[in-house]
């Protein structure tokens, strides 16, 4: 071996003897002079302390400590000087090890390497005063500054933290943080400038409230990671630098600052984490902000970066929160729906307006650059925002422009289909929320609809090549410039609708529309369907809100809003009915269809009609009263299918008539009159008119008159009035002046059976009486001669019969 490595061996080995036998030396030294060593800890600490710390005991630990001398203290309690009032110890430890530097104790100063706690609690209280018990470390008396050499005597190098319960209860601004550490290890330099640290931690979050009252952010979490920390003496103030910690399962890079001057308590905490689920950020805040924002779901991990500050104001207990999230081709589920392929960035704050106190009054939500499908159907919001989570305000202009096939993806089915067109939005929203929900909005703008294909499934109504444009003004709705075809019906409408939004959701039975409507052709059949029973809208418990509720929701307010309809339409046919220059006032609401005022030009004359139908089902009640002006006897029983009633028809009559009908009866939901279900009274008059082929008094033409001719009979005028009672109508007394026969009649007509008709029939001919122009003398010369009395029944095969009647007048 060589002299040189044999000389550098002797040394080290020397020096190793050395350093064991200082380190039994020390070792040995404690183990006899414990008592003392603690005696001038604990002097030294109650002499620069308004309170007093507790050692029951110190023991020697050699292995923990080496190469230093490491001592174990036991039942630590340190209580300041008001202990007594709120009894908390700043410091409850079973067991803390302290690491002393050899040479400072051989040297009569004690130095600490380390300091290991084990099983404590570590409480700092703060009373409503502002009292802290963490002032028991604030000097007695004022003392001159310690030296170098009595700071260092106090720096701790090393730190080891096992099992600690960590409390800051700030009962005067309401902050309450508790952390169970499993673990805090690290070591701890000291520059001229202040001290660094490199830690690594483990705790449990049982407490992280900025404000007790609205409960704690991070409860229940796990949180482990690396701190590095730094503290400047001249600023008094701690920095953390922002580094990878995982909080739960989640990693997140978390800095902070925080101010340690003396009456000063602001910090700043900073968060990121650029791929993290949107629930498990929600459920990381306090339960009044993630009860809110769990409303909310976002399917995939967005990007986080937030803020939370306090700049140790004693005005207000809640920090400010800004929070910053980025969402790119995400889906959405937000309480009035969903949004797919969803991209946008976020913002939220607890102060929207800097000079206003912090809180949920000052807060905001905000969109930024919000693209989405909804529904869809994509729409554009260049920013969104929710204001004032009091009592929330939502804002925004939305755009959109799509085709209106892609909603049937989410409303078509049974409510609505969508066949072609395309729909342009542009609205300017503002709303109250109620529980996240849109209440009384408010929209300016309008949607523009053009050659739309829709299927309205629940009246099975159809339209074709329609436009329409609608505008929102504010509460109020109105369509302008529309044009609606269904079938071969052409419709062109204007629309207002007041106070549209406000009963919308809440009353769709106080919705009024008001329409005006023209047409140039109007076929009635194509809107048979109104016939059918309106659906009943009851106050129903809050739906969720998928596109289907929301199509039903829509389709409620369409069945339940009363709609009041003016209407002018050139030409209007139904069936065998035509008619022109029809002018009508119509309402529509609850279960009925109301005939204000309807005027019509037909057969050559006019019909005034007023009454309503009562919607029920398949069969439906009706109401009628009309004014008949001169008509086409003939066309007007074709056009109207005789009245559901085969007796006498549009081929027996001709003439013009004019007559007052108050009746009622049913009708289906195809638009068919119920046959023999009418009842009512007719006033009428005829004027020119001809019975032909009628075959009540061609069965009189077998009794008598048989060179006449029945087959035509022509009547010059015929005033009666006739009672419609379902299957029979009772004729009253009428006087008939005719070419063939003057006859009176009376009775009852039977449409099924029941027939019984007296007849009194003055044998004299008509033709006589023709120079007579006297009133009184035509009256008596009416009924000389001879009279048959007869009668007209049923001869019970399905006809009727003519026999003498011997109950005459």
């Amino acid at each position: 071996m060589k002299r040189w490595l044999k000389i550098s061996l002797k040394v080290l080995s020397g020096l190793v003897l050395l350093i064991i036998a200082v380190w039994l030396a020390a070792a040995y030294y404690i183990n006899h002079n414990n008592k003392t060593i603690l005696a001038t800890i604990l002097s030294q600490l109650n002499s620069n302390v308004n309170g007093k710390i507790e050692v029951s005991s110190m023991e020697t630990t050699l292995l923990k400590g080496f190469p230093g001398a490491a001592v174990s203290l036991k039942n630590v309690r340190l209580q300041d000087s008001l202990w007594s009032v709120h009894r908390h110890d700043l410091l409850n430890a079973s067991d803390i090890d302290v690491s002393l530097n050899i040479f400072s104790l051989i040297a009569g100063n004690i130095k600490i390497n380390k300091i290991g706690v084990n099983n404590a609690k570590i409480y700092v209280y703060t009373d409503s005063t502002g009292y802290t018990n963490t002032s028991m470390f604030k000097r007695k008396v004022e003392k001159k500054e310690p030296s170098n050499a009595e700071q260092k005597a106090f720096e701790i190098r090393r730190i080891d933290f096992s099992k600690v319960d960590l409390t800051v209860d700030n009962r005067r601004r309401f902050k309450l943080f508790n952390f169970m550490v499993e673990e805090l290890r690290g070591k701890i330099d000291y520059p001229d400038s202040g001290w660094n640290g490199n830690l690594k931690l483990k705790t449990i979050v049982k407490s992280f409230a900025f404000n007790t009252k609205k409960g704690s952010f991070l409860e229940g979490k796990s949180l482990e990671g690396t701190l590095t920390a730094h503290y400047n003496n001249e600023r008094q103030d701690l920095v953390i630098e922002q580094k990878k910690l995982t909080i739960g399962k989640d990693e997140f890079l978390i800095g902070a600052k925080i101010d340690l001057a003396e009456n000063k308590s602001a910090f700043a905490i900073n968060v990121r984490a650029d791929n993290i689920l949107y629930q498990n950020v929600s459920l990381l805040l306090s339960p009044n902000i993630s009860s809110k924002l769990l409303r909310f779901v976002i399917d995939k991990p967005i990007a986080v970066v937030g803020t939370i500050t306090d700049d140790g104001s004693k005005n207000h207990h809640d920090p400010l929160i800004d929070v910053r999230i980025q969402v790119k081709n995400n889906g959405i589920t937000i309480p009035s729906g969903r949004l797919t392929n969803c991209s946008f960035v976020g913002t939220f704050t607890n102060r929207d307006t800097v000079g206003n106190a912090i809180g949920d009054r000052n807060s905001a939500i905000r969109f930024f650059g919000l693209t989405a499908d909804y529904y869809s159907a994509p729409i554009k919001i260049d920013t969104f925002s929710i204001t004032n989570l009091e009592r929330p305000i939502a804002a925004g202009l939305i755009t959109s422009q799509f085709q209106l096939d892609r909603l049937n993806q989410s409303f078509g089915g049974e409510t609505f289909n969508f066949k072609k067109g395309s729909a342009d939005v542009r609205l300017y929203c503002k709303t109250d929320i109620d529980n996240f929900e849109f209440v009384r909005p408010i929209l300016s703008g309008n949607v523009i609809i053009k050659d739309a294909d829709i299927t309205y499934v629940p009246r099975n109504m159809r339209l074709v090549n329609s436009h329409l444009t609608l505008n929102f003004n504010q509460k109020d709705l109105n369509i302008t410039n529309s044009r609606f075809q269904l079938g071969k019906s052409i419709l062109n409408m204007n629309c207002s609708i007041h106070n549209f939004l406000n009963f919308y959701y809440t009353d769709p039975e106080k919705v009024i529309a008001n329409l005006n409507l023209s047409s140039p052709s109007l076929s009635l059949s194509e809107f048979m369907s109104f016939l059918g029973a309106r659906k009943t809208v009851k106050k129903k418990a809050p739906k969720k809100h998928d596109a289907t509720s929301l199509a039903d929701q829509l389709a409620d307010v369409l069945e339940a809003s009363r709609v009041n309809i003016k209407l002018n339409v050139n030409k209007a046919t139904y069936k065998r009915f035509e008619a022109n220059n029809l002018a009508a006032d119509i309402s529509m609401f609850g279960d009925g269809i109301y005939f204000n005022k309807i005027n019509i030009s037909h057969a050559g004359g006019k019909l005034n009609l007023t009454g309503n139908i009562k919607q029920s089902g398949a069969i439906n009640k009706f109401k009628l009263n009309s004014v008949i002006s001169k008509v086409n006897v003939k066309q007007f029983f074709y056009a109207f299918e005789n009245f559901g009633q085969n007796s006498i028809t549009s081929q027996n009559l001709k003439g013009y008539l004019s007559a007052k009908v108050d009746a009622s009866g049913s009708i289906t939901d195809q638009g068919k009159i119920v046959s023999r279900a009418m009842y009512g009274q007719v006033i009428f008059n005829l004027n020119n008119a001809a019975l032909v082929n009628f075959e009540p008094l061609q069965k009189v033409q077998k009794f008598a008159f048989k060179s006449r001719d029945f087959k035509n009979i022509t009547i010059d005028k015929l005033d009666g009035t006739l009672t419609l009672k379902g299957d029979k109508i009772e004729i009253q007394p009428m006087q008939v002046n005719t070419s063939v026969i003057n006859f009176n009649m009376k009775g009852i007509y039977g449409l099924s059976n029941g027939t019984e008709i007296a007849l009194d029939i003055p044998l004299r001919n008509p033709k006589k009486n023709e120079g007579i122009t006297d009133k009184e003398e035509l009256k008596l010369a009416r009924m000389k001669g001879i009279v048959l009395h007869l009668k007209a029944i049923d001869d019970g095969n399905g006809g009727i019969k003519v026999r003498w009647n011997s109950d005459h007048d």
